[in-house]
């Protein structure tokens, strides 16, 4: 019992000192009164006594843990060897490199990840980020181009996707709420608002090494947006495992007037893109653990674009500038079914094997206006399918993925997901493998291979007439070969230091 006693009194003392300055002088008087009662056990306490200080060890401790913000790092430096193959060596009629190429593009990627939990029912997460290339600040962009955040100070949907500045960046900032039942229902339910979790969402986890993916469908969305969800576990009223709805609405531009802009402070500015808004659900027909299958269906408004006579300008007067100004164009449907499984056998090698396929379609509304969506005032529709395995090989993880896409297929994945831009917006195939080995519990090294072939133009772009799809030919004979990739390529090894 003395032992026990002692460390009693060391473990009082530890979460007094881990505690807030304002509580450290009522935590003092706590462990004064326990090194009382301890006085007291030593000329024959009782198994009462020893209760009591059970007890209020257990409040100083929980006291302490929900008075911290707990940190997590995720430290990668990467090198991409990067190649690029144009559709052709000419542009508006003047020679150009065919072969692009960046043989040792090194980076650092800084996340740090915060968590804190008040008590049982209030959760705050954020991360902050660092993402830079070695020797270089692309916090303009270079060449006096757009800032990083993605354009005219609007988007922010790579702000920390893509290499930027030295800068420490908020990538998530966000609270949740966890409630236990809805009225007699024994149903829980969340709910959240901030800038919310928006990469890596499932089945892109993997290729990182990750066990747990965020929201939404990494297939249609990898882009950051501020905005705000509510979810329902449903398993309790169906029956099914893990059955459950979510309601995502977000906000991936604003046209608020900044301060000392010129215009009325925070006023929408009728000389900026309308803001840009989303909201879709996400459901989970079954989730046991072992499979896992998700439905993601959702719709953006206002979205951005170039005008069909900008682009038109620029093709045909090789002195016209590249367009800057872009309009609000239509609207889009997403939709997307994701379906892994963890673990096809009861042992062995397939006990630890992942296996994955997801299907995918997209469909704008255009409004009519300066050229519609994608070259066409028509509605179109683009499909894409993603499959892909993870096998235990070696104590490492060993992936290959495959997907393509069709000629309208279109996206929100900006976040992109290589260096040599998005392979789940390829229209054409996109073929990547990886090897993730773990030298430690915290430090992993990965090599990947990702190959990109385009079967036509506007994968990366955005939504009007910059997105118009033309195969390699039709870009050759506008004499655009020279500003269209026809093929991309990007092995990348990185070390990941994480805990």
């Amino acid at each position: 019992m003395k032992k026990y006693i002692a460390l009693s009194i060391v473990a009082a003392t530890t979460m007094a000192f881990g505690s807030t300055a304002s509580d450290l002088a009522a935590m003092k008087a706590e462990i004064a009164a326990l090194k009382a009662e301890v006085a007291t056990l030593k000329k024959g306490g009782d198994a009462a006594e020893i209760k009591k200080i059970k007890k209020t060890l257990s409040e100083v401790k929980a006291h302490d843990a929900n008075d911290n913000i707990k940190w997590g790092v995720d430290l990668r430096t990467a090198m991409d060897s990067l190649s690029y193959t144009m559709a052709s060596d000419s542009l508006f009629g003047n020679p150009v490199s065919k072969k692009r190429s960046n043989d040792s593009l090194l980076a650092t990627r800084l996340l740090l990840n915060m968590a804190y939990a008040p008590d049982n029912k209030n959760i705050f997460k954020g991360v902050l980020a660092y993402n830079k290339a070695f020797g270089a600040d692309f916090g303009g962009n270079g060449s006096g181009a757009m800032p990083r955040g993605w354009g005219m100070d609007t988007f922010d949907w790579v702000t920390n996707e893509a290499l930027t500045d030295n800068n420490l960046k908020v990538k998530e900032a966000y609270w949740l709420y966890m409630g236990d039942s809805i009225g007699q229902s024994d149903t829980p339910w969340t709910v959240s608002f901030g800038r919310r979790p928006s990469t890596d969402g499932m089945l892109a986890n993997l290729r990182n090494g990750d066990d747990e993916y965020k929201s939404p469908l990494a297939h249609m969305i990898n882009v950051e947006f501020d905005g705000a969800s509510a979810g329902v576990n449903l398993d309790s009223i169906t029956g099914i495992p893990g059955s459950a709805v979510k309601l995502c609405l977000g906000q991936g531009s604003t046209n608020a007037a900044p301060m000392f802009s010129g215009a009325t402070n925070y006023t929408d500015d009728e000389n900026d893109l309308d803001d840009i808004k989303l909201a879709g659900l996400i459901i989970t027909p079954y989730d046991d653990g072992q499979i896992t299958s998700k439905i993601q269906i959702y719709r953006a408004w206002d979205l951005p674009g170039y005008s069909g006579s900008d682009m038109y300008a620029m093709i045909t007067d090789a002195a016209h500038p590249t367009p800057t100004k872009m309009y609000q164009v239509g609207e889009i449907d997403g939709y997307a079914w994701s379906t892994l499984v963890n673990g096809i056998g009861e042992d062995g090698i397939l006990a630890d094997t992942k296996l994955f396929a997801s299907v995918a379609m997209s469909k704008t509304n255009p409004n009519g206006d300066h050229g519609g969506m994608l070259g066409t005032t028509d509605s179109k529709t683009g499909t894409s399918y993603w499959v892909g395995a993870q096998v235990p090989v070696f104590d490492g993880k060993f992936g290959l993925e495959f997907n393509h896409g069709s000629k309208y297929w279109r996206p929100f994945t900006y976040g992109e997901d290589t260096m040599a831009g998005s392979k789940l917006a390829v229209r054409g195939d996109a073929w990547e493998t990886y090897y993730i080995y773990p030298i430690t519990q915290a430090l992993s090294l990965e090599a990947r291979y990702t190959y990109m072939d385009y079967d036509y133009t506007g994968s990366n772009n955005f939504f009007g007439a910059d997105g118009t799809p033309m195969t390699m030919e039709e870009a050759n004979a506008m004499d655009m070969g020279g500003m269209v990739v026809d093929k991309a390529s990007d092995f990348m090894f990185n070390a990941r230091y994480k805990f």
